[in-house]
């Protein structure tokens, strides 16, 4: 039988087992000690860190793949502008709890859910700057490409695609940063991701050092992939880089 001893209100009171730093016990701002502990055991902040990554590189990879045909093809046909624009608006002003919550009772409490949100929130970041990019493109440029003989196709690929990607590089930017941000609350769905300690910390009447950690790593998950964004546009696009050198 586990032993314990009574407190001064008559309710029992569990002994710490092992050691215990004074930070923990007093709940410190921050116990560097117990987040280096924890950081692949008991709460796994490093599994928790994969998830996150997991669950917004999933929604950003299909968010692109989807707004990039519609951003195709509203740039030859205009008409699809409007009603794209549209759902996209539409879906990214639901609150992502609400969200959440709807399709729970649709799709079920799974992976799936969760994905099916975080996506709808990529869609009118992604398609409207994918699309801006587009068309941005000098017509003279386009003319120019034409008269050498390319089709449109190679004319996208070629001349537009290349000039449009610090726009589109943009929205992925701004895409990305938002569902690392929104991935915190589909721990409400699944227990996944950084979110999960979160909401265990508050829930246990807010453990400063599990609250802290979980959202200070979101944060540096954003800046690094921010980070890594822009390092890819410049390699993408030398030559905006040499003209701001200039």
């Amino acid at each position: 039988m586990v032993p314990f001893s009574v407190n001064a209100g008559g309710g029992p009171t569990i002994p710490n087992f092992g050691e215990t730093s004074s930070c923990v016990q007093n709940n410190g701002t921050f116990c560097w000690d117990w987040f280096t502990q924890n950081w692949s055991s008991r709460v796994d902040f490093q599994a928790r860190l994969v998830e996150h990554v997991e669950l917004t590189v999933i929604a950003v990879v299909i968010g692109f793949a989807i707004s990039f045909v519609l951003a195709v093809l509203a740039h030859r046909a205009r008409w699809v502008v409007a009603p794209v624009t549209f759902v996209g608006s539409l879906l990214y002003t639901i609150p992502s709890v609400a969200a959440f919550e709807i399709l729970v009772t649709i799709t079920g409490i799974n992976d799936v859910t969760v994905e099916i949100a975080l996506v709808s929130y990529t869609l009118l970041i992604l398609f409207t700057n994918t699309l801006a990019g587009l068309s941005n493109v000098s017509p003279d440029v386009v003319d120019a490409a034409r008269g050498t003989g390319l089709t449109d196709t190679q004319i996208l690929v070629r001349v537009e695609l290349p000039l449009a990607v610090p726009t589109i590089i943009a929205g992925l930017r701004v895409a990305v940063v938002t569902i690392i941000s929104l991935a915190t609350v589909a721990a409400l769905i699944v227990p996944e991701g950084l979110g999960k300690p979160i909401f265990d910390a508050l829930g246990a009447g807010v453990f400063n050092t599990k609250f802290i950690a979980s959202g200070v790593l979101c944060i540096l998950l954003a800046l690094l992939a921010d980070a890594l964004f822009v390092g890819v546009q410049r390699v993408l696009t030398p030559w905006a880089t040499a003209r701001r050198a200039r």
